[in-house]
């Protein structure tokens, strides 16, 4: 199961690198098409606002499906995206072939996930989904500063080059890899839909949606955030995208191994994060050292969101693992692009520097949810043992 685990790490690279590779080169996106950055932060918002939309209808419907062909399909259309945007289009044409593959990244992720933990005892299934959403962190220290970093030193589009290039290794991964992977038992739709009645889940989905809003409302706008407020050069923020990712496959680890001992204490302690990082940054102040320090703190607690939020969600409807993490994708992204839409009509007004605070007032929503949910489920018990 391990091997499975891998190869969809390896896709999750492909598909996170399409989404995320962006923010290190929207200042430069801007220039170019001679639009504002919080314009430019449309080919993120709208990707994640695609996913959010389409996620969950997108995931059903491919449910039933062989799930090595779906994968290899998936990644088949971040590929070619991928090619196409590296020619810079017209900013309409890019912002297109930008959201065509967000249709098929929830499905990705929710069979990659199915896949590497079928027949999986329940106490590893947190660690195999572990692995699979680890390529986000491998992605965070890996292809996004790579891509910031190249596009530094040559010119924006290569970082479509690099997604690539991505996309196209793992698709080689999937097709010889894996084995055919038909689904043996399509659960019905109502079976699946039925968890969308379990308030645990619905309070969940709305911590979901408010974490990853959270990160986003700063994250999205990170090179223009360090360019701008800590006077930091375009390579200079590759190299902090590094860093970040760097802490966050160490705490991307941690997470998936705290999760199997408690997963309400593990989310929380790293949705913490979402209001300690603001008053770190603000106290970092103009230091070069307490800034690089504090985008490593940032980088580890930011990190295992997905996985968190996965997990979380999944708790509360453990019988239906690919609808509900098709939602955990659909409404993390939604968070994604509320997120960056909110900070970047903060930016119009207020400037760059204050999208920290904007994601402390969303961490502290999502933050509250937790506390509902054991409120709801404390009562629940107590009333089941009366």
């Amino acid at each position: 199961m391990k091997k499975i685990a891998y190869i969809g790490c390896l896709g999750i690279i492909g598909v996170i690198t399409t989404e995320f590779g962006v923010i290190g080169i929207l200042p430069q996106v801007a220039e170019h098409y001679q639009i504002t950055i919080e314009k430019a932060g449309v080919l993120l918002s709208a990707f994640a606002l695609v996913i959010a939309l389409t996620g969950p209808f997108m995931s059903l419907m491919a449910s039933g499906f062989d799930r090595k062909k779906v994968m290899m399909v998936a990644i088949s259309v971040f590929f070619i995206t991928g090619i196409v945007s590296s020619f810079a289009p017209p900013f309409w044409l890019l912002l297109l072939v930008r959201i065509l593959p967000a249709f098929l990244q929830p499905v990705y992720i929710a069979v990659a996930i199915a896949a590497a933990t079928a027949g999986v005892a329940d106490k590893k299934k947190n660690g195999m989904m572990g692995i699979v959403l680890g390529g986000i962190a491998i992605t965070m220290v890996t292809t996004v500063p790579l891509a910031t970093y190249l596009a530094s030193k040559i010119n924006w589009q290569v970082s479509f080059i690099v997604q690539a290039a991505v996309t196209l290794i793992a698709l080689l991964a999937i097709w010889k890899g894996l084995s055919p992977m038909p689904v043996l038992e399509k659960k019905s739709y109502g079976s699946q839909l039925k968890i969308l009645t379990n308030r645990s889940f619905i309070i969940s989905t709305a911590m979901n949606f408010f974490m990853i809003a959270a990160w986003f409302s700063t994250y999205s706008y990170f090179a223009d955030y360090l360019i701008k407020t800590k006077n930091m050069s375009t390579e200079m923020v590759s190299y902090m995208l590094l860093l970040f990712g760097i802490t966050g496959i160490f705490s991307n680890w941690l997470s998936g191994k705290m999760l199997n001992k408690n997963i309400p204490k593990t989310t929380a302690f790293f949705l913490s994060g979402t209001v300690i990082i603001p008053v770190a940054l603000y106290f970092a102040n103009g230091s070069p050292i307490a800034t690089i320090l504090v985008i490593a703190i940032w980088g580890f607690f930011y990190a295992p969101c997905f996985l968190n939020a996965s997990a979380y969600m999944i708790s509360a409807a453990p019988n239906s693992l690919e609808f509900a993490n098709s939602l955990a994708t659909s409404f993390g992204n939604l968070g994604v692009a509320v997120g960056t839409t909110v900070s970047g009509w903060f930016i119009f007004y207020h400037g760059v520097a204050v999208t920290p605070w904007v994601g402390a007032m969303f961490g502290l929503a999502s933050l509250a949810m937790i506390g509902l949910r054991s409120i709801l489920e404390i009562k629940k018990h107590a009333y089941a043992g009366s």
